[in-house]
């Protein structure tokens, strides 16, 4: 898969209040970027706790479930787009469907 973009991810753990993210945001990268998901169950298969949410979004749990990352997935092209990376309290302010 391609993910776009990593920068996001990035970003997100170098500010200091989420530096505690980044191994967990770094094993979910490499995962997606070697993973060839054709569907999302298959995506299911490696990652149960993933949420489907519809409109070719998934909500995953990182690190330990402290922080919610939403993504865009269009499988026939093999493309991740990071849509969204906080905190619980941050992820219940937005709408994973059309962020």
């Amino acid at each position: 898969m391609r993910i776009i973009a990593f920068r996001t991810l990035r970003e997100f753990w170098k500010k200091p209040e989420y530096a505690d993210s980044e191994t967990s945001l770094r094993s979910w990268y490499h995962d997606a970027k070697t993973a060839d998901w054709k569907n999302s169950n298959e995506l299911k298969q490696q990652y149960k706790s993933a949420s489907i949410v519809g409109e070719g979004r998934v909500v995953f749990n990182i690190k330990g479930n402290t922080y919610r990352l939403v993504v865009s997935i269009d499988y026939e092209f093999q493309v991740i787009f990071i849509r969204f990376i906080g905190t619980h309290k941050q992820y219940d302010k937005i709408n994973a469907k059309t962020i």
